[in-house]
Order: C-alpha cells, then sequence, then structure tokens
C-alpha cells in the first residue's frame, strides 16, 4: 500500500474512532448512604401512602411497608414489599425523628432481636 492512502486510512480510522467516542459521557457517580448511614433531609416527610397490600406470595413472607426516603433534594415514595423473614428476629420499620437542631433524620429499616 502506498504511504499516502495509508496515511489516508489511518486519518479517517481516527477521525471515525473520535466522532464515535464524542457521545460518550463520564458522569460521577451518584452518592448513595451505606446502610447504617444516617438520612437528613430539611424538611419534614409527607404522609405515607396507604398500600393495597397484596396477596401472600408464599408461606411465612413478611411484608415491610414503604417509607418516604430522602434522595436529590427532595422526598421520594419506596413502596412496600415481602421479604423471606429472620427467624428471631422482627423487623423495625424505617421512621423519621425531628432533630434537635431543625430538620428530620431517618432511623430504623432492619431486622432486630
Amino acid at each position: 500500500m502506498k504511504p499516502m492512502i495509508r496515511t489516508l486510512l489511518c486519518s479517517a480510522s481516527l477521525l471515525a474512532a473520535g466522532s464515535l467516542l464524542t457521545g460518550c459521557i463520564v458522569a460521577p457517580a451518584v452518592p448513595v448512604a451505606a446502610p447504617g448511614d444516617p438520612i437528613y433531609a430539611p424538611v419534614a416527610p409527607p404522609a405515607p401512602y396507604v398500600e393495597v397490600v397484596p396477596p401472600v406470595p408464599y408461606f411465612g413472607a413478611v411484608w415491610i411497608g414503604g417509607y418516604w426516603n430522602w434522595s436529590s433534594g427532595r422526598h421520594v415514595w419506596v413502596p412496600g414489599q415481602y421479604a423471606r423473614p429472620h427467624p428471631g428476629y422482627r423487623w423495625q420499620p424505617r421512621r423519621w425523628e425531628p432533630r434537635p437542631g431543625g430538620g428530620w433524620s431517618l432511623r430504623g429499616g432492619g431486622w432486630v432481636r
């Protein structure tokens, strides 16, 4: 292959690859609270939704009611779900508690003895 054609093909390949990569966006990961990390909100959550509990999917399933979470600067409803029971434990529901300095803290949400 002649050097001129090889140079043109390499240039065209690089230009094509570069134009394909311009559509790629590298976004930072959204911070997510780890289990047990406190979640704070500056405003009280809305009243809980009235959930219609679906039929039990299997024997012994435990219904865990929905709750208001705090995400991206607003309250977001997380619907309830069934879970497998943990023998010797009970589910402690999530709850919002007022903070002494203002705002609200989301507490609970786990299996406890």
